[in-house]
Protein backbone atom coordinates (compact mmCIF):
# COMPACT_ATOMS: atom_id res chain seq x y z
CA UNK A 1 0.00 0.00 0.00
CA UNK A 2 1.34 3.49 -0.78
CA UNK A 3 1.98 5.75 2.21
CA UNK A 4 -0.12 8.82 2.92
CA UNK A 5 2.03 11.86 2.11
CA UNK A 6 1.76 15.63 2.02
CA UNK A 7 1.64 15.51 -1.77
CA UNK A 8 -0.49 12.41 -2.27
CA UNK A 9 0.69 8.86 -2.84
CA UNK A 10 4.33 7.97 -3.25
CA UNK A 11 5.42 8.54 -6.85
CA UNK A 12 8.44 7.82 -8.99
CA UNK A 13 11.39 10.07 -9.60
CA UNK A 14 10.69 12.72 -12.19
CA UNK A 15 12.32 12.74 -15.63
CA UNK A 16 15.17 15.25 -15.65
CA UNK A 17 17.13 17.23 -18.27
CA UNK A 18 20.29 15.62 -16.84
CA UNK A 19 19.05 12.36 -18.43
CA UNK A 20 17.75 13.82 -21.66
CA UNK A 21 18.65 12.63 -25.12
CA UNK A 22 17.77 13.38 -28.73
CA UNK A 23 16.80 10.40 -30.87
CA UNK A 24 16.75 10.73 -34.66
CA UNK A 25 13.92 8.61 -36.06
CA UNK A 26 12.77 7.77 -39.59
CA UNK A 27 9.08 6.97 -39.97
CA UNK A 28 6.58 6.70 -42.80
CA UNK A 29 5.32 10.06 -44.07
CA UNK A 30 1.64 9.62 -43.35
CA UNK A 31 -0.84 10.79 -40.76
CA UNK A 32 -0.72 9.32 -37.28
CA UNK A 33 2.78 7.84 -37.48
CA UNK A 34 4.41 10.20 -35.00
CA UNK A 35 1.45 9.72 -32.65
CA UNK A 36 2.62 6.10 -32.26
CA UNK A 37 6.07 7.31 -31.20
CA UNK A 38 4.56 9.80 -28.74
CA UNK A 39 2.33 7.10 -27.28
CA UNK A 40 5.29 4.79 -26.63
CA UNK A 41 7.19 7.62 -24.92
CA UNK A 42 4.16 8.25 -22.69
CA UNK A 43 3.76 4.53 -21.93
CA UNK A 44 7.40 4.39 -20.83
CA UNK A 45 6.68 7.33 -18.45
CA UNK A 46 9.25 9.59 -20.10
CA UNK A 47 8.66 13.25 -20.99
CA UNK A 48 8.44 14.34 -24.61
CA UNK A 49 10.37 17.52 -25.33
CA UNK A 50 11.22 19.23 -28.61
CA UNK A 51 10.21 17.69 -31.96
CA UNK A 52 12.31 18.95 -34.88
CA UNK A 53 11.82 18.20 -38.55
CA UNK A 54 15.12 17.20 -40.23
CA UNK A 55 14.33 16.18 -43.80
CA UNK A 56 12.15 14.08 -46.06
CA UNK A 57 13.93 10.92 -47.21
CA UNK A 58 11.92 9.25 -49.98
CA UNK A 59 8.67 8.02 -48.44
CA UNK A 60 9.97 8.63 -44.91
CA UNK A 61 10.26 11.73 -42.77
CA UNK A 62 13.23 12.15 -40.41
CA UNK A 63 12.71 13.90 -37.07
CA UNK A 64 14.85 14.69 -34.03
CA UNK A 65 12.91 13.98 -30.85
CA UNK A 66 14.12 15.17 -27.44
CA UNK A 67 13.09 12.99 -24.50
CA UNK A 68 13.64 13.40 -20.74
CA UNK A 69 14.14 10.28 -18.62
CA UNK A 70 14.84 9.29 -15.02
CA UNK A 71 18.20 7.58 -15.52
CA UNK A 72 20.36 5.83 -18.12
CA UNK A 73 18.44 2.55 -17.88
CA UNK A 74 15.20 4.41 -18.46
CA UNK A 75 16.70 6.13 -21.53
CA UNK A 76 17.78 2.79 -22.99
CA UNK A 77 14.32 1.32 -22.42
CA UNK A 78 12.63 4.21 -24.22
CA UNK A 79 14.94 3.88 -27.24
CA UNK A 80 14.26 0.13 -27.41
CA UNK A 81 10.52 0.73 -27.30
CA UNK A 82 10.67 3.28 -30.13
CA UNK A 83 12.86 0.99 -32.23
CA UNK A 84 10.41 -1.87 -31.78
CA UNK A 85 7.62 0.04 -33.54
CA UNK A 86 6.76 -1.32 -36.98
CA UNK A 87 8.07 0.94 -39.77
CA UNK A 88 10.06 3.15 -37.39
CA UNK A 89 13.87 3.22 -37.52
CA UNK A 90 16.15 4.76 -34.89
CA UNK A 91 19.04 6.36 -36.79
CA UNK A 92 21.01 7.83 -33.89
CA UNK A 93 20.84 8.68 -30.20
CA UNK A 94 22.64 11.74 -28.74
CA UNK A 95 23.00 12.22 -25.00
CA UNK A 96 22.39 15.95 -24.53
CA UNK A 97 24.37 16.10 -21.27
CA UNK A 98 27.47 14.62 -22.91
CA UNK A 99 27.13 17.08 -25.79
CA UNK A 100 27.22 19.98 -23.30
CA UNK A 101 30.60 18.75 -22.05
CA UNK A 102 32.16 18.05 -25.45
CA UNK A 103 35.46 19.90 -25.74
CA UNK A 104 35.16 21.18 -22.16
CA UNK A 105 32.93 23.93 -20.80
CA UNK A 106 35.39 26.80 -20.31
CA UNK A 107 38.11 28.62 -22.23
CA UNK A 108 40.57 31.46 -21.73
CA UNK A 109 39.85 34.71 -23.56
CA UNK A 110 42.03 37.80 -23.78
CA UNK A 111 40.68 41.05 -22.34
CA UNK A 112 42.34 43.36 -24.86
CA UNK A 113 43.00 43.32 -28.60
CA UNK A 114 46.36 42.45 -30.12
CA UNK A 115 46.19 44.06 -33.55
CA UNK A 116 49.30 46.20 -33.86
CA UNK A 117 52.97 46.19 -32.93
CA UNK A 118 52.19 48.74 -30.23
CA UNK A 119 49.59 46.41 -28.70
CA UNK A 120 52.10 43.57 -28.61
CA UNK A 121 54.94 45.66 -27.21
CA UNK A 122 52.79 46.77 -24.26
CA UNK A 123 50.99 43.49 -23.54
CA UNK A 124 54.15 41.42 -23.97
CA UNK A 125 57.78 42.22 -24.70
CA UNK A 126 59.40 44.59 -24.14
CA UNK A 127 56.86 46.59 -22.11
CA UNK A 128 55.79 43.73 -19.84
CA UNK A 129 59.25 43.69 -18.27
CA UNK A 130 58.60 47.02 -16.58
CA UNK A 131 55.43 45.61 -15.03
CA UNK A 132 57.26 42.52 -13.81
CA UNK A 133 59.91 44.66 -12.14
CA UNK A 134 57.25 46.80 -10.47
CA UNK A 135 55.76 43.65 -8.93
CA UNK A 136 59.22 42.41 -7.95
CA UNK A 137 59.83 45.64 -6.06
CA UNK A 138 56.35 45.63 -4.49
CA UNK A 139 54.65 42.18 -4.58
CA UNK A 140 51.30 43.67 -3.49
CA UNK A 141 51.01 45.22 -6.96
CA UNK A 142 50.27 41.73 -8.34
CA UNK A 143 46.70 42.20 -7.06
CA UNK A 144 46.14 45.11 -9.46
CA UNK A 145 48.51 44.27 -12.32
CA UNK A 146 47.74 40.56 -12.86
CA UNK A 147 44.73 38.27 -12.86
CA UNK A 148 45.37 37.50 -9.17
CA UNK A 149 42.86 40.08 -7.93
CA UNK A 150 39.98 38.24 -9.58
CA UNK A 151 41.27 34.66 -9.73
CA UNK A 152 40.38 31.54 -7.76
CA UNK A 153 41.92 28.06 -8.04
CA UNK A 154 39.41 25.21 -7.85
CA UNK A 155 41.53 22.38 -6.44
CA UNK A 156 40.53 18.72 -6.16
CA UNK A 157 42.15 15.30 -5.96
CA UNK A 158 38.97 13.58 -7.15
CA UNK A 159 38.47 11.50 -4.02
CA UNK A 160 34.93 12.59 -3.09
CA UNK A 161 33.25 13.73 -6.29
CA UNK A 162 29.50 14.37 -5.95
CA UNK A 163 27.99 11.05 -4.86
CA UNK A 164 30.43 9.10 -7.03
CA UNK A 165 33.27 8.78 -4.52
CA UNK A 166 36.95 8.34 -5.39
CA UNK A 167 36.97 8.56 -9.19
CA UNK A 168 40.32 10.31 -9.64
CA UNK A 169 41.51 13.67 -10.95
CA UNK A 170 40.72 13.19 -14.65
CA UNK A 171 37.12 12.16 -13.96
CA UNK A 172 36.78 15.07 -11.53
CA UNK A 173 37.60 17.63 -14.23
CA UNK A 174 34.05 18.02 -15.64
CA UNK A 175 32.83 18.96 -12.16
CA UNK A 176 35.66 21.44 -11.57
CA UNK A 177 35.11 22.96 -15.03
CA UNK A 178 31.45 23.40 -14.13
CA UNK A 179 32.46 25.12 -10.92
CA UNK A 180 34.70 27.51 -12.85
CA UNK A 181 31.87 28.23 -15.29
CA UNK A 182 29.55 29.15 -12.40
CA UNK A 183 32.15 31.43 -10.83
CA UNK A 184 32.38 33.41 -14.06
CA UNK A 185 28.70 33.38 -14.99
CA UNK A 186 27.32 34.35 -11.59
CA UNK A 187 30.04 36.51 -10.06
CA UNK A 188 32.44 37.48 -12.85
CA UNK A 189 35.29 35.69 -11.05
CA UNK A 190 37.95 33.92 -13.13
CA UNK A 191 38.35 30.39 -11.79
CA UNK A 192 40.73 27.70 -12.97
CA UNK A 193 40.22 23.94 -12.39
CA UNK A 194 43.30 22.19 -11.01
CA UNK A 195 42.93 18.43 -10.47
CA UNK A 196 45.92 16.91 -8.71
CA UNK A 197 47.28 13.40 -9.36
CA UNK A 198 48.02 12.71 -5.71
CA UNK A 199 46.06 11.77 -2.59
CA UNK A 200 48.95 12.48 -0.26
CA UNK A 201 48.08 15.23 2.21
CA UNK A 202 51.56 16.74 2.24
CA UNK A 203 51.86 16.71 -1.54
CA UNK A 204 48.47 18.40 -1.95
CA UNK A 205 49.45 21.08 0.56
CA UNK A 206 52.78 21.63 -1.19
CA UNK A 207 51.09 21.83 -4.63
CA UNK A 208 48.58 24.42 -3.50
CA UNK A 209 51.24 26.50 -1.76
CA UNK A 210 53.34 26.38 -4.94
CA UNK A 211 50.57 27.73 -7.19
CA UNK A 212 49.12 30.17 -4.63
CA UNK A 213 50.98 33.30 -5.90
CA UNK A 214 48.80 33.22 -9.03
CA UNK A 215 45.49 33.37 -7.15
CA UNK A 216 43.51 35.56 -4.78
CA UNK A 217 41.73 32.58 -3.25
CA UNK A 218 41.72 28.77 -3.12
CA UNK A 219 38.49 26.77 -3.42
CA UNK A 220 39.08 23.20 -2.23
CA UNK A 221 36.58 20.79 -3.74
CA UNK A 222 35.63 17.11 -3.51
CA UNK A 223 38.49 16.03 -1.24
CA UNK A 224 37.52 13.15 1.02
CA UNK A 225 37.18 13.37 4.81
CA UNK A 226 38.97 13.35 7.15
CA UNK A 227 41.92 14.40 4.92
CA UNK A 228 40.07 17.54 3.84
CA UNK A 229 40.08 18.90 7.40
CA UNK A 230 43.86 18.71 7.74
CA UNK A 231 44.48 20.08 4.24
CA UNK A 232 42.21 23.07 4.80
CA UNK A 233 43.52 23.77 8.31
CA UNK A 234 47.15 23.72 7.21
CA UNK A 235 46.61 25.83 4.11
CA UNK A 236 44.60 28.40 6.04
CA UNK A 237 47.47 28.70 8.49
CA UNK A 238 50.23 28.84 5.88
CA UNK A 239 48.77 30.97 3.07
CA UNK A 240 47.96 34.71 3.11
CA UNK A 241 44.84 34.25 0.94
CA UNK A 242 41.43 32.69 1.66
CA UNK A 243 41.25 28.89 1.59
CA UNK A 244 37.67 27.63 1.57
CA UNK A 245 36.55 23.99 1.35
CA UNK A 246 33.23 24.43 -0.40
CA UNK A 247 31.86 20.97 0.39
CA UNK A 248 31.98 21.99 4.04
CA UNK A 249 31.32 25.69 4.25
CA UNK A 250 29.37 26.39 1.06
CA UNK A 251 26.88 23.71 2.04
CA UNK A 252 26.69 25.03 5.60
CA UNK A 253 26.06 28.61 4.48
CA UNK A 254 23.15 27.69 2.20
CA UNK A 255 21.67 25.27 4.75
CA UNK A 256 21.62 28.04 7.35
CA UNK A 257 20.09 30.48 4.87
CA UNK A 258 17.29 28.04 4.05
CA UNK A 259 16.75 27.28 7.73
CA UNK A 260 16.52 30.96 8.68
CA UNK A 261 13.63 31.38 6.26
CA UNK A 262 12.03 28.00 7.04
CA UNK A 263 11.86 28.87 10.73
CA UNK A 264 10.21 32.19 9.85
CA UNK A 265 7.58 30.34 7.83
CA UNK A 266 6.67 27.84 10.58
CA UNK A 267 7.09 30.29 13.46
CA UNK A 268 9.76 28.47 15.47
CA UNK A 269 12.94 29.86 17.03
CA UNK A 270 16.42 28.33 16.65
CA UNK A 271 16.86 27.90 20.40
CA UNK A 272 13.66 25.83 20.75
CA UNK A 273 14.14 23.23 18.02
CA UNK A 274 15.69 19.77 18.01
CA UNK A 275 17.81 18.92 14.96
CA UNK A 276 19.05 15.60 13.62
CA UNK A 277 21.96 15.69 11.16
CA UNK A 278 22.38 12.49 9.16
CA UNK A 279 25.94 12.34 7.83
CA UNK A 280 29.11 13.08 9.76
CA UNK A 281 31.46 13.76 6.86
CA UNK A 282 32.82 17.12 5.78
CA UNK A 283 29.42 18.67 5.00
CA UNK A 284 27.70 17.21 8.05
CA UNK A 285 30.32 18.49 10.46
CA UNK A 286 30.43 21.98 8.91
CA UNK A 287 26.63 22.24 8.87
CA UNK A 288 26.49 21.22 12.51
CA UNK A 289 29.09 23.85 13.40
CA UNK A 290 27.13 26.64 11.73
CA UNK A 291 23.87 25.48 13.36
CA UNK A 292 25.59 25.54 16.77
CA UNK A 293 26.95 29.03 16.01
CA UNK A 294 23.40 30.15 15.23
CA UNK A 295 22.12 29.06 18.62
CA UNK A 296 20.69 25.58 17.96
CA UNK A 297 21.92 23.61 20.96
CA UNK A 298 19.86 20.41 20.68
CA UNK A 299 21.53 18.57 17.80
CA UNK A 300 22.13 14.85 17.30
CA UNK A 301 24.60 13.93 14.56
CA UNK A 302 24.49 10.45 13.02
CA UNK A 303 27.21 8.60 11.15
CA UNK A 304 26.67 5.27 9.36
CA UNK A 305 27.50 3.64 12.71
CA UNK A 306 24.72 5.58 14.43
CA UNK A 307 24.39 8.66 16.63
CA UNK A 308 27.58 10.34 17.80
CA UNK A 309 27.79 10.42 21.57
CA UNK A 310 30.57 11.14 24.01
CA UNK A 311 32.88 8.12 24.30
CA UNK A 312 31.63 6.24 21.20
CA UNK A 313 34.39 3.99 19.88
CA UNK A 314 33.76 4.46 16.14
CA UNK A 315 34.47 8.21 15.97
CA UNK A 316 37.44 9.97 14.37
CA UNK A 317 38.87 13.07 16.10
CA UNK A 318 36.55 15.47 14.26
CA UNK A 319 33.50 13.43 15.23
CA UNK A 320 34.69 13.15 18.84
CA UNK A 321 35.10 16.92 19.08
CA UNK A 322 31.57 17.34 17.74
CA UNK A 323 30.12 14.74 20.12
CA UNK A 324 31.43 16.79 23.06
CA UNK A 325 29.18 19.70 22.01
CA UNK A 326 26.08 17.90 20.70
CA UNK A 327 23.63 15.14 21.67
CA UNK A 328 22.82 16.54 25.14
CA UNK A 329 20.76 13.47 26.11
CA UNK A 330 23.39 10.95 24.98
CA UNK A 331 20.98 9.35 22.47
CA UNK A 332 22.17 6.22 20.66
CA UNK A 333 21.01 4.29 17.62
CA UNK A 334 20.25 4.80 13.94
CA UNK A 335 18.74 8.02 12.55
CA UNK A 336 15.21 6.63 12.80
CA UNK A 337 15.84 5.96 16.50
CA UNK A 338 16.71 9.59 17.29
CA UNK A 339 14.22 11.33 14.97
CA UNK A 340 11.10 11.20 17.23
CA UNK A 341 10.12 14.75 18.15
CA UNK A 342 12.79 16.38 15.97
CA UNK A 343 11.92 19.67 14.25
CA UNK A 344 14.71 19.54 11.65
CA UNK A 345 16.16 16.64 9.68
CA UNK A 346 19.28 17.58 7.74
CA UNK A 347 20.45 14.78 5.46
CA UNK A 348 23.95 14.95 3.98
CA UNK A 349 24.45 11.23 3.56
CA UNK A 350 22.88 8.73 1.15
CA UNK A 351 19.51 7.60 -0.22
CA UNK A 352 17.42 5.56 2.19
CA UNK A 353 19.28 6.63 5.34
CA UNK A 354 15.94 7.57 6.91
CA UNK A 355 12.55 5.94 6.52
CA UNK A 356 9.02 7.23 6.06
CA UNK A 357 8.22 6.01 9.58
CA UNK A 358 11.22 7.83 11.03
CA UNK A 359 10.21 11.12 9.41
CA UNK A 360 6.59 10.54 10.46
CA UNK A 361 7.78 10.46 14.08
CA UNK A 362 9.16 14.00 13.86
CA UNK A 363 7.36 16.99 15.35
CA UNK A 364 4.47 18.72 13.62
CA UNK A 365 5.51 21.35 11.07
CA UNK A 366 8.78 19.51 10.62
CA UNK A 367 11.55 20.73 8.29
CA UNK A 368 13.32 18.16 6.11
CA UNK A 369 16.46 19.05 4.15
CA UNK A 370 17.38 15.88 2.24
CA UNK A 371 20.51 16.85 0.32
CA UNK A 372 21.97 13.57 -0.97
CA UNK A 373 22.43 13.83 -4.73
CA UNK A 374 21.16 12.73 -7.15
CA UNK A 375 18.74 10.70 -4.98
CA UNK A 376 17.84 12.34 -1.64
CA UNK A 377 17.64 10.51 1.67
CA UNK A 378 13.85 10.63 1.35
CA UNK A 379 12.12 11.90 -1.79
CA UNK A 380 9.62 14.77 -1.71
CA UNK A 381 6.95 12.36 -3.00
CA UNK A 382 7.46 10.24 0.12
CA UNK A 383 7.21 12.83 2.87
CA UNK A 384 4.47 12.35 5.48
CA UNK A 385 1.88 15.01 6.25
CA UNK A 386 3.69 16.34 9.35
CA UNK A 387 6.45 17.78 7.15
CA UNK A 388 5.80 21.48 6.52
CA UNK A 389 8.91 22.33 4.50
CA UNK A 390 10.99 20.08 2.25
CA UNK A 391 14.23 20.91 0.46
CA UNK A 392 16.64 18.87 -1.63
CA UNK A 393 19.79 19.45 -3.65
CA UNK A 394 17.99 18.83 -6.94
CA UNK A 395 16.99 21.38 -9.56
CA UNK A 396 13.68 19.67 -10.35
CA UNK A 397 12.08 20.19 -6.92
CA UNK A 398 11.26 23.40 -5.01
CA UNK A 399 13.77 24.71 -2.45
CA UNK A 400 17.04 23.61 -4.03
CA UNK A 401 19.85 23.90 -1.48
CA UNK A 402 22.86 24.31 -3.73
CA UNK A 403 26.35 25.61 -2.95
CA UNK A 404 26.18 27.77 -6.06
CA UNK A 405 24.14 30.22 -3.98
CA UNK A 406 27.20 30.75 -1.77
CA UNK A 407 30.63 30.26 -3.27
CA UNK A 408 30.57 32.77 -6.18
CA UNK A 409 29.50 35.64 -3.95
CA UNK A 410 31.66 34.57 -1.01
CA UNK A 411 34.82 34.67 -3.10
CA UNK A 412 33.78 37.81 -4.97
CA UNK A 413 33.33 39.60 -1.66
CA UNK A 414 36.64 38.30 -0.31
CA UNK A 415 38.48 39.36 -3.46
CA UNK A 416 36.89 42.83 -3.41
CA UNK A 417 38.70 43.65 -0.18
CA UNK A 418 41.70 41.34 -0.67
CA UNK A 419 40.71 39.35 2.41
CA UNK A 420 43.36 37.16 4.01
CA UNK A 421 40.77 34.58 5.11
CA UNK A 422 37.09 33.63 5.00
CA UNK A 423 36.10 33.53 8.66
CA UNK A 424 32.95 32.59 10.58
CA UNK A 425 31.70 36.20 10.60
CA UNK A 426 31.82 36.26 6.80
CA UNK A 427 30.06 32.89 6.51
CA UNK A 428 27.22 33.95 8.80
CA UNK A 429 26.89 37.20 6.86
CA UNK A 430 26.68 35.23 3.61
CA UNK A 431 23.90 33.03 4.99
CA UNK A 432 21.87 36.02 6.15
CA UNK A 433 22.35 37.73 2.78
CA UNK A 434 21.05 34.69 0.90
CA UNK A 435 18.03 34.45 3.20
CA UNK A 436 17.28 38.17 2.84
CA UNK A 437 17.06 37.99 -0.94
CA UNK A 438 13.52 36.65 -0.45
CA UNK A 439 11.21 39.41 0.87
CA UNK A 440 9.14 38.47 3.91
CA UNK A 441 5.88 38.73 1.97
CA UNK A 442 7.12 36.21 -0.60
CA UNK A 443 8.23 33.49 1.83
CA UNK A 444 6.36 30.24 1.33
CA UNK A 445 6.92 26.56 2.26
CA UNK A 446 8.09 25.96 -1.32
CA UNK A 447 10.15 29.16 -1.48
CA UNK A 448 12.53 29.44 1.47
CA UNK A 449 15.72 29.61 -0.58
CA UNK A 450 16.32 31.74 -3.68
CA UNK A 451 16.69 30.28 -7.14
CA UNK A 452 20.23 29.45 -8.22
CA UNK A 453 19.50 31.59 -11.29
CA UNK A 454 18.78 34.71 -9.25
CA UNK A 455 21.76 36.93 -10.06
CA UNK A 456 20.98 39.22 -7.12
CA UNK A 457 22.20 36.49 -4.78
CA UNK A 458 25.89 36.69 -5.71
CA UNK A 459 25.93 40.49 -5.51
CA UNK A 460 24.15 40.51 -2.15
CA UNK A 461 26.47 37.86 -0.74
CA UNK A 462 29.56 39.64 -2.07
CA UNK A 463 28.57 42.92 -0.42
CA UNK A 464 27.77 41.23 2.90
CA UNK A 465 31.00 39.22 2.88
CA UNK A 466 33.14 42.25 2.01
CA UNK A 467 31.56 44.26 4.83
CA UNK A 468 32.03 41.37 7.27
CA UNK A 469 35.68 41.02 6.24
CA UNK A 470 36.25 44.71 6.97
CA UNK A 471 34.41 44.50 10.30
CA UNK A 472 36.32 41.39 11.40
CA UNK A 473 39.74 42.76 10.45
CA UNK A 474 40.76 40.43 7.62
CA UNK A 475 40.35 42.93 4.77
CA UNK A 476 43.57 44.39 3.36
CA UNK A 477 42.05 46.84 0.91
CA UNK A 478 39.11 49.26 1.30
CA UNK A 479 36.17 48.77 -1.03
Amino acid sequence: MPHETATGTVGKLRPSPSYSFTVRVSLPQRGGEFARVAQVIAEEEATLGAIDWVRVDGDDVVRDVTILCVDSDHSAAVVRAIGALSGVRVDSVSDRTFLVHKGGKIEVNGKLPLKTRDDLSMAYTPGVGRVSMAIYEDPSKAWALTVKGNAVAVVSDGTAVLGLGDIGPAAAMPVMEGKALLFKELAGVDAFPLCLATKDVEQIIDCVKAIAPTFGGINLEDISAPRCFEIERRLQAELPIPVFHDDQHGTAIVVLAALLNALRVIGKRPDEIKAVVVGAGAAGIACTEILLAHGIADIVVCDREGALYRGASFMNPQMAALADRTNPRGSKGAPDDVLPGADLLLGVSAPGSVSYEGVRSMASDAIVFALANPVPEIRPEEIPINVAIMATGRTDYPNQINNVLAFPGVFKGALKVRASAINETMKLAAAQAIADVIPADELHPEYVVPSVFNHRVAESVADAVANAAIASGVARHPR
